[in-house]
């Protein structure tokens, strides 16, 4: 019987071929590691490449060496608890029809939030919220309105929502602490824009503090 490979996508010996599932296993786990922050993009488009040549488990191997297996908890982010809190507030969502609304301050973050806006606005700031999931969706509807999203700088943000005669302001992607939650903003902007701005905690300190 042969002994399986503790490194993470390379369950066979290094010896034998690798299959379109096995690269596509690999190349999972380093999405995964740069949504972590453990790899910036310019590395994990390097590793892709390697993946998408390899042709045995043995040259499938090192690429992800130096990255946790699978499954294996991720260290928690230094200097914050992302964990819910028992008690706070918990928003599915806000409207803005020709009025505006926020959404700040300790609250606890459901996997999905829904924000719509026409001839309106709303503020979703996230640097004192707490998250029930390792990943959020925003979804934004902008119609002739706007949202500004106040995120931390220490989490992973992907911005891929779609104006039209409007903004999607996507300069806060990128990735952020090794296991800090990872935020997803995506919709639509007409004639309205979404903006999302990183911004340091409440009682963050930096190295010049």
């Amino acid at each position: 019987m042969t002994n399986l490979p503790e490194h993470p996508g390379t369950p066979g010996a290094p010896e034998m071929r690798a299959g379109d599932a096995d690269r596509e296993r690999v190349a999972q786990v380093l999405r995964d590691a740069a949504g972590d922050g453990r790899l910036t993009l310019d590395e994990l488009d390097e590793r892709l490449d390697a993946v998408y040549a390899a042709k045995t488990y043995g040259e499938l191997e090192p690429i992800t060496r130096d990255l946790p297996s699978p499954g294996r908890a991720a260290p928690p982010a230094t200097g914050a608890d992302w964990r819910p809190v028992p008690g706070a507030p918990s928003w599915r969502g806000g409207i803005a029809i020709m009025s505006g609304f926020r959404r700040a301050g300790v609250w606890n973050v459901p996997p999905l939030f829904r924000a719509f806006a026409f001839w309106g606005g709303g503020q979703i700031d996230l640097r004192e919220a707490r998250f029930e999931e390792g990943q959020v969706v925003i979804r934004a509807l902008a119609i002739m309105g706007g949202f500004e999203i106040i995120v931390p700088d220490d989490i992973t943000v992907h911005v891929n929502g779609l104006g039209i005669m409007g903004g999607f302001d996507q300069r806060a992607s990128g990735p952020g602490a090794p296991g800090s939650p990872t935020v997803v903003v995506k919709g639509l902007a007409f004639w309205g824009g979404v903006g999302v701005k990183r911004r340091k905690r409440p009682g963050k300190r930096t190295p010049r503090d």
